[in-house]
């Protein structure tokens, strides 16, 4: 006689403690052999659900030893069990636990996927088994497209797909009529002729009397064990397979292609759950692109200045006044500093508004007092006409040179306003030329809706005062700056006797106004960033919905040989899956977000770094966010899982 395959001694397993203590095994010591046909039959609670559960190694006895070929069951590891559910046992569920949502095949081809099959392998024994069972016509029919007989085929096909040793049937008749009952159990015979343990759990005695030994359990305990005596065939062992499981390789790919089914399945949801991580990544990538182009634009407008120059603005440091109001800097100043080493222009300024007119049209803009050397210091040049001269200057001339906005606003035809007169607080001044055209500032100011006249003239008959708003030096070598700006600094210190002015350079104005730029991004991206924590608190959500949605999925993976790792991998899986689809579509709108501001004069910079920072953040979110759920699934009670509704 064969050495026990399935031995029992002394079983219990309990629920509960106290006065709510149920004792759904009591006691039971039982030995099975390689190739045994055993019904195991009781009422309804008497403990057979119980006892198959433990024999098939969805759960664990409270006291007493249960093993198998000689093994300790109740020492192995979740993952230990789930590769001795794989290599051992298969489940004909009274329920049939179908997925719902894969075809036949693909519900056969389970337990081959956690066995490590290939695909081509495991698909061509679901092929054949199912048509086998008769089925063959119906591979690609979804469980919801069978009936409960075609079903309960399936579900023999997926018992014996990984050439099962042992068949656990759990009241496998049950909702079955009398012609598909009689087929089933046909079947049942026929895999024990070909040397299969088969285990039948029933409540019917009918269906008991088919199998070659009946074990009967009450209140937990075996009262009666019939045909106990049975021989059989030594070469029964013959159906048990070592398998090492899937490769990292596969059980990635199936758990994607689960993961676009289950996308699919809940299509609205699914567009709400990837709206949240849409909407992140795309205020991530236009956010970055406004904030860097805003940048480049204001760095830009400051480095068309020139790295030679410095400023010199009226009032002690640290003093909020504006330079208007304070009346420290004068025009000898300005020709002090021009006449010091290393100067290439000294440009006087005094600023204000004015209203400015043609015939009958009246134009109110900025106007600048300044010298002839202006053009140097701001690096720029005129398309019309030609800037103001030293004599104009010493004459106090009225000529003035226009922006082009505002000799668009005053001409017609600006190419035409050159030689023609503007009245200014009710003088006339010949415009000597139009400057070419710059644009606004960073900051939304038209550099080109300006007037400039002679600083002499200004101070006569505009502005009736001496002090200047501001003084701009242009250096002639760049690399001795910081020693003009000392010079600078003693020779009006000297002159005035108080440090009543500031100096700076542009070097300094450009780093400060980088840190400011570079800091608006910071404030885009945290902006942007939040957008993304609120869809993966979306992704994390659905995940958890999805779990407890998908808990009969999960037992039903987990009893047909799925390790935690498994479990914890599909789910991680879906949630990357939905990180990355959502990446996706959000570089792929926030770059057309970008396309639509650039169409409408908004300047942005797009660059591949915040696009694969959004992307890759996105996929963060789905690994940070979809581990609990993972986790969640992956530490389900299979027999728990299996019970739900």
């Amino acid at each position: 006689m064969n050495a026990p395959l399935i031995e029992l001694k002394d079983v219990q397993r309990y629920y509960g403690a106290g006065e709510t203590e149920v004792r759904a095994l009591d006691g039971v010591s039982l030995t099975i052999r390689s190739g045994e046909f055993v019904a195991i039959i009781g009422q309804s609670g008497s403990g057979k659900s119980t006892l198959m559960n433990i024999l098939g190694c969805l759960d664990r006895p409270t006291g007493g030893s249960y093993t198998i070929r000689g093994q300790n069951v109740s020492e192995l590891e979740a993952d230990a069990l789930a590769a001795l559910r794989r290599q051992t046992f298969g489940f004909i569920f009274q329920r049939y636990n179908l997925l719902g949502s894969v075809s036949a095949s693909e519900n056969v081809e389970i337990p081959a996927v956690y066995a490590g099959l290939k695909l081509a392998e495991r698909k061509e024994k679901a092929a054949g088994l199912l048509a086998r069972l008769g089925l063959g016509e119906r591979l690609h029919h979804k469980p919801g497209q069978l009936s409960g007989g075609q079903q309960q085929r399936v579900a023999v096909a997926r018992a014996l797909v990984n050439d099962a040793e042992v068949i656990l049937a759990d009241e496998p008749t049950g909702a079955l009529d009398s012609g598909s009952s009689h087929d089933l159990l046909n079947l049942l015979e026929e895999l024990h002729s070909e040397g299969r343990t088969i285990i039948l759990i029933t409540h019917d005695p009918k269906v008991a009397a088919r199998a070659k030994r009946v074990i009967e359990i009450r209140d937990g305990r075996i009262v009666d064990d019939t045909g106990a005596e049975v021989s059989v065939p030594e070469e029964a062992a013959g159906y048990r397979q070592q398998r090492k499981g899937p490769s990292p390789l596969v059980q990635v790919a199936e758990s994607v292609k689960m993961a676009f089914r289950s996308l699919r399945a809940n299509l609205f949801r699914t567009a709400l759950t990837l709206l949240g991580v849409i909407i992140g990544v795309s205020a991530v990538v236009a956010m970055l692109a406004i904030g860097e182009g805003s940048r480049a634009d204001v760095m830009a407008r400051f480095e068309s200045m020139g790295p030679n120059l410095l400023f010199v603005r009226p009032g002690a440091p640290g003093q909020r006044m504006r330079g208007s109001e304070v009346a420290t800097l004068t025009i000898e100043d300005a020709q002090a500093i021009g006449e010091l080493e290393n100067i290439l222009a000294a440009v006087p300024s005094r600023g204000g508004r004015a209203t400015l007119r043609v015939g009958g049209q009246d134009y109110q803009t900025s106007i600048e007092g300044t010298s002839q050397d202006w053009p140097i210091a701001q690096n720029r040049k005129l398309i019309h006409g030609t800037f103001f001269a030293r004599s104009d200057v010493d004459r106090r001339t009225g000529v003035v040179v226009l922006g082009t906005t505002a000799a668009g606003n005053l001409f017609p035809d600006v190419s035409r306003a050159v030689g023609q007169y503007v009245f200014i607080g009710g003088a006339p001044f010949e415009v000597a030329g139009i400057l070419e055209e710059r644009g606004a500032t960073a900051w939304g100011q038209d550099q080109d809706d300006v007037a400039l006249v002679p600083i002499s003239t200004a101070m006569m008959r505009l502005f009736g005062q001496r002090s200047l708003s501001s003084i701009t030096v242009a250096v002639a070598d760049t690399r001795q700056i910081a020693e003009t700006e000392a010079s600078v600094h003693s020779l009006l210190l000297s002159r005035h006797g108080v440090e009543d002015f500031q100096i700076r350079n542009t070097a300094s104005i450009l780093e400060s106004v980088e840190q400011t730029q570079n800091s608006f991004s910071i404030l885009l991206g945290s902006v942007a960033a939040i957008s993304l924590l609120v869809g993966g608190i979306g992704v994390m959500n659905i995940m958890l919905v999805s779990v407890s949605e998908r808990t009969r999925e999960i037992g039903v993976r987990m009893a047909t040989g799925a390790r935690r790792s498994d479990i914890m991998t599909q789910f991680m899986v879906e949630s990357l899956v939905v990180g990355g689809l959502g990446g996706i579509a959000g570089v792929l709108i926030g770059l057309g977000v970008c396309m639509i501001l650039s169409y409408s004069g908004m300047t942005v910079a797009v660059t591949a770094l915040p696009a694969i920072l959004a992307f890759s953040s996105a996929l963060g979110t789905g690994l940070v966010f979809g581990l609990l759920p993972a986790r969640k699934a992956a530490r389900l009670d299979p027999v728990a899982a299996l019970a739900s509704e």
